[in-house]
């Protein structure tokens, strides 16, 4: 009896999707062994390409990191605004307690700069750093940060660039070991594999209709068609206006 594979549109899979199916695809066939079901020479044409979609997956990794070094370096931004804005608040108000407090603090944000946060990666660090380590060796500052109520502020900015700057060599290390790939003809020799295998399947269950094709077809087209629905539902939110790519890559277990 003649099964079918469901297809799947792949070109609409982001790089760190694609190498998931792939991986849970190969995964299903593995456990059923192609080899019994004469599937082994088209099985071979889509591990054969494993190594080159391991590159693929090692530089989505790498970007993964680089989209959450821009995350850290904007909440970096935010908090060191948050304390320059409340500054100005407290500027404003008639308290004679606070307003030596006030003046402390300008004077340390006019020192360090009222523009920082604004350079590039390595400049910020270094800025912050300093700033931070002024803020720590200065009593009076910290006198003034409580006053103002910016404790808070100052503490999750120490713990921020603590947390880029570790992230940020992490990034550097691997990247200096990652090969860098151009997805788009591993992602299409891997598309012809994936299509010839799944040909072979659909013949090859016609052809040994006392081994089992079924049920590995079934594995394989539940995975599929999760895919499809998450991927209906992503269109369908892009076509509505939503900017997707701030989403997390779809996921099926």
């Amino acid at each position: 009896m003649k099964v079918t594979i469901i297809r799947l549109k792949l070109s609409h899979l982001w790089n760190n999707e694609y190498c998931m199916f792939v991986s849970q695809i190969v995964a299903i066939v593995l456990k059923y062994n192609p080899e019994a079901l004469h599937l082994k020479k088209a099985f071979e044409r889509v591990t054969a390409l494993l190594p080159e979609l391991a590159k693929i997956k090692a530089q989505e990794q790498g970007n993964a990191i680089s989209n959450q070094l821009a995350d850290l370096n904007d909440e970096r931004r935010t908090l060191i605004r948050g304390i320059i804005d409340q500054a100005k608040t407290f500027a404003k108000l008639t308290l004679p307690a606070i307003a030596p407090h006030v003046v402390v603090m300008n004077r340390f944000l006019d020192k360090h700069g009222r523009d920082i946060g604004e350079s590039n990666y390595n400049a910020n660090t270094d800025r912050f750093d300093k700033l931070l380590a002024d803020y720590n060796g200065s009593a009076d500052v910290q006198a003034a940060t409580a006053a103002l109520q910016l404790t808070l502020f100052f503490n999750q900015l120490s713990a921020v660039n603590t947390q880029f700057a570790e992230l940020y060599m992490q990034r550097t290390e691997e990247n200096a070991a990652i090969e860098v790939v151009d997805a788009r003809p591993i992602r299409a020799e891997l598309d012809k594999a994936l299509t010839s295998f799944y040909e072979a399947f659909e013949f090859c269950s016609t052809e040994y209709e006392d081994l089992d094709y079924q049920t590995p077809a079934n594995e394989m087209n539940e995975l599929i068609a999760n895919y499809k629905t998450q991927l209906k539902a992503r269109i369908t939110r892009r076509n509505a206006g939503k900017d997707v790519h701030d989403e997390n890559p779809i996921t099926v277990s």
